[in-house]
């Protein structure tokens, strides 16, 4: 049972393939998984209508207790979370504490936008690479350098959330996972 605690900051706008296959992965591995609404509400809508809700409202989260930040891509959840500046806030802390800070699909233009990919290699969602402002754009699935992890979107979900869990619990863990949901088998 890992001892890590991530934190995923969702507003209304989500993917929620993004969001929902990372939480299961990493809940599965035995981690903490808070989803935490960035909306004021716990009740968060995604782009194709899908409500859930959160574990913690944004105003309550208890930031410095979370080993890494991850937020999903999706419109406009991406605009949204890239407009609230408590949001940004958090994601520079946790960057310059040297935890970890994930995002797939449009959201790594939220890094990229905060100064936060500076000569880091990174990935988004095709035809969106212009917001990687000073990354070094890559094309594969998922991309790891240093304490930021970047994925291409909702087909390379289940990939972002087992390198989130490679990272911390190594990568004969994620395999095990990956073998026991029966991916890549």
């Amino acid at each position: 049972m890992s001892s890590k605690k991530i934190g995923m900051m969702v507003m209304d706008g989500y993917e929620e393939i993004e969001m929902l296959t990372v939480v299961d992965i990493l809940r599965r591995a035995g981690m903490t998984c808070d989803i935490i609404s960035a909306n004021g509400k716990k009740e968060l809508t995604s782009s194709h209508k899908v409500t859930v809700l959160a574990d913690v409202l944004f105003e309550d989260a208890a930031f410095d207790g979370y080993d890494a930040l991850v937020i999903p891509g999706g419109m406009p959840g991406t605009k949204n979370l890239g407009a609230h500046a408590g949001v940004c806030a958090q994601l520079k802390k946790a960057y310059a504490d040297g935890r970890l800070i994930a995002a797939i699909c449009a959201a790594p233009t939220v890094f990229g936008a905060l100064g936060l990919l500076e000569g880091k290699q990174a990935i988004c969602y095709p035809g969106m690479e212009d917001g990687l402002t000073g990354a070094k754009v890559t094309m594969e699935p998922v991309v790891v350098d240093g304490n930021i992890i970047t994925s291409r979107g909702m087909g390379t979900a289940i990939d972002f959330g087992l390198a989130i869990l490679a990272y911390f619990d190594g990568r004969e863990t994620a395999a095990a996972l990956a073998e026991k949901i029966v991916y890549g088998v």
